[in-house]
């Protein structure tokens, strides 16, 4: 027998389904980008000519923002040039929120065993509060080739023409020919105004004496899920994009002078892509430095 209860139809609404945003850009940021011209790319860095007989190299000074990866930087691209993981600059993730980098110390990129004129100056590490990290007029008087390699950066007082490690009359081959800020996009929020500060401070320095910068942003995979799935959607993630915004506006560096990339950290081996965002990245920068010397 039947209950004397009919059973209710069920109800459906009526509701209009919106698709999460594409987290893609329309076109990607470079245009037409080719990832298999690595070996090409390399070449070309191999046989670069700086094209001034009084500089015999192009220093580029590392700057940046505690645990961004700037020796990790460093040391990405010496692996990019020999093939394997390479930590000639040493680097310590579990340094505890300090700078692991204490001296000054240039790195001559070889590719096998030939000597490419290009030397990479690693600093001790930006902090917000004043007194610590290295300090402003530190990262200045380095650029400007005052200070030679093996001084040690102190966090309340900078160097001094009494200073063993004092260079009163640098020359060409001893100043730096490019700044670059070593920024992670996993943090690039600058929430801290200080260390803003301080890198508009060094920026405004620097730009006075014609000393070209660019920003490397790392960590770009711990910052995009899409490109932690493949390093290729690097300049079509929206949020890459976003970040390098934030970064030139903040810190004041045009967009095309911000150069998204992948350190080495976890990896055995060298890999393709990685290589040729920190080759291409090169590349942009010791063309920039080039043109400060004609």
């Amino acid at each position: 027998m039947e209950s004397s209860k009919s059973k209710s139809a069920p109800v459906y609404t009526s509701t209009t389904y919106t698709p999460p945003p594409n987290p893609e850009l329309d076109k990607p940021l470079t245009g037409k980008f080719n990832w298999d011209q690595k070996e090409a790319l390399k070449k070309k860095l191999e046989d670069f000519t700086l094209g001034n007989p009084d500089v015999k190299k192009i220093n580029i000074l590392v700057a940046g923002q505690i645990g961004a990866g700037k020796s990790s930087f460093i040391n990405s691209i010496d692996s990019a040039f020999q093939g394997r993981i390479c930590c000639r600059a040493l680097v310590n993730p579990s340094a505890g929120g300090r700078s692991f980098t204490e001296n000054l110390k240039g790195f001559t990129i070889r590719s096998g065993k030939k000597s490419l004129p290009f030397v990479f100056k690693d600093t001790m590490g930006l902090e917000a509060d004043q007194l610590a990290g290295s300090q402003i007029e530190d990262i200045i008087s380095a650029v400007l080739g005052h200070v030679k390699d093996g001084y040690e950066f102190k966090e309340k007082r900078t160097i001094y023409f009494k200073d063993e490690h004092f260079n009163m009359n640098p020359t060409l081959s001893d100043q730096a020919s490019c700044l670059v800020y070593v920024v992670a996009a996993d943090t690039v929020q600058f929430t801290d105004d200080k260390l803003v500060v301080k890198l508009k401070c060094i920026r405004e320095r620097i730009s006075a004496e014609g000393i070209p910068q660019v920003v490397i942003m790392t960590k770009v995979d711990e910052a995009c899920p899409l490109v932690k799935q493949d390093l290729r959607n690097i300049y079509t993630s929206k949020k890459i994009y976003e970040k390098m915004n934030l970064c030139s506006a903040k810190i004041g560096v045009p967009l095309t002078d911000i150069f998204p990339v992948k350190n080495y950290h976890e990896e055995i081996d060298t890999e393709d892509d990685i290589d040729f965002l920190l080759l291409k990245a090169l590349e942009q920068i010791v063309q920039i430095a080039k043109m400060k010397w004609k």
